[in-house]
């Protein structure tokens, strides 16, 4: 008699997913099959990450240059107090713990920045992009990167009680450009860093961009483009369609100006003053008297400066900032990128 034939391996494990009538086996198959970019690893990028490699997700690249911190931990909950006290980078914590969650699961972590020079190199071979990033600026590359490689993103963004996303896929659709068509000056957005963030918010946006995300690989067909806003506090939730812009410099007329660094900050490590400068690209005025409000500081010799122990922040009317106290200029962007978004 014919022993009956083993179940698969990851039957069990995936049972209810395998059950879904929009997955199945064969959506469990391209899952497993499957290359996601993860660009950041706080709040919202290790929610993601957790979720694709609950899912099935294969691969994972996560990228982040940040190290775990005690702020972090009401709101970014793959890290734990042991990763604080190992002052352990995000992106090797969240490895870490992804690895007991799911051990077949390939994850590679990139302690790095993500900027101009390398944003090809660490999008061209995978499936899809998720942003878990906490500034302008990278979501803008990203966006030129994802659409000059044909790459499906998922942008999203949380600040206090509110959040929002926007799968990207280009040549079907708009991407941020098309909705968005300039960044925000420097300052002009609340950042968590000056306003807060409500701890359950980020799960819930990583939460619709994981699923953006498992749509677009299970699929491999976009759905009707739309941003989703939403209000953890107040309960409301919107969805509103978008539509791609003819005329849009970026999946229009293929102007990657992020991309190609002609929008991008200038970094500089002061020689012998342990500072580092950033400048814009373009000047951006900066309102000094509201942002010294948030900030709860004090405007002086018209610019301002900013305390983050044991760092110093000086932010001057054009967008230049100079971080005191450190020559790395990872560390010089995040701290910049806090307050300035």
């Amino acid at each position: 008699m014919t022993a009956p034939s083993s179940p698969p391996p990851d039957a069990e494990r995936y049972s209810r997913q395998l059950r879904l009538r929009v997955v199945g086996p064969a959506g469990q198959e391209r899952l497993a099959a499957a290359r996601a970019l993860v660009v950041g690893t706080g709040a919202l990028g290790s929610r993601i990450a957790e979720l694709l490699v609950r899912a099935g997700v294969g691969f994972l690249r996560l990228v982040d240059r940040d190290i775990v911190e005690v702020s972090n931990l009401p709101r970014q909950a793959l890290f734990d107090e042991d990763d604080v006290a190992a002052g352990r980078p995000k992106a090797e914590a969240a490895a870490l713990h992804l690895g007991r969650i799911c051990a077949a699961a390939r994850i590679e972590a990139r302690v790095a920045d993500l900027h101009a020079g390398n944003v090809r190199e660490l999008m061209a071979d995978v499936d899809v992009v998720l942003d878990g990033t906490d500034n302008v600026e990278t979501r803008y590359l990203v966006n030129d990167a994802a659409v000059a490689l044909g790459r499906p993103w998922i942008y999203g963004g949380v600040v206090e009680t509110r959040g929002m996303v926007l799968p990207v896929h280009p040549g079907a659709g708009p991407c941020l450009r098309c909705v968005f068509p300039d960044p925000p000056g420097v300052g002009e957005l609340p950042t968590c860093d000056t306003v807060g963030v409500l701890g359950p918010v980020p799960t819930l946006i990583a939460a619709l961009q994981a699923t953006a995300a498992l749509r677009a690989i299970v699929e491999g067909a976009p759905a009707a483009a739309a941003l989703l806003r939403l209000d953890a506090w107040t309960g409301d939730l919107a969805r509103v369609t978008v539509e791609r812009d003819p005329g849009c410099p970026c999946c229009g007329a293929r102007r990657f100006e992020f991309l190609d660094v002609t929008r991008t900050a200038w970094v500089t490590t002061l020689c012998g003053r342990n500072a580092v400068q950033i400048t814009p690209a373009e000047p951006r005025p900066v309102d000094l008297q509201a942002l010294a409000t948030s900030l709860g500081a004090a405007v002086l010799g018209g610019w301002l400066r900013v305390h983050v122990p044991p760092h110093e922040l000086w932010i001057f009317p054009d967008g230049r900032v100079i971080v005191r106290g450190t020559t790395d200029e990872a560390l010089a962007r995040t701290l910049r990128d806090r307050l300035l978004g």
